[in-house]
């Protein structure tokens, strides 16, 4: 990752997001959150060895 300079600095915009009041059409506001993590790792019959492993993690977020 690099640093920016100031041109591409001052190209950069930024918006605000509408308010929750404006978002919310029905009069209702949930959110549905599905998290899930998913690792294996298998060191078997075998000694002084390391098993190692990494983790994949996924998260979907449905609002309403």
């Amino acid at each position: 990752m690099r640093e920016l300079n100031f041109v591409e600095l001052e190209a950069e915009h930024i918006e605000l997001l509408p308010t929750r009041e404006t978002m919310n059409v029905f009069g209702s506001n949930w959110a549905a959150i599905v998290a899930t993590n998913s690792s294996l790792a298998l060191n078997a019959a075998s000694l002084a060895s390391t098993a190692n492993s990494a983790a994949v993690q996924t998260i979907v977020v449905s609002q309403n």
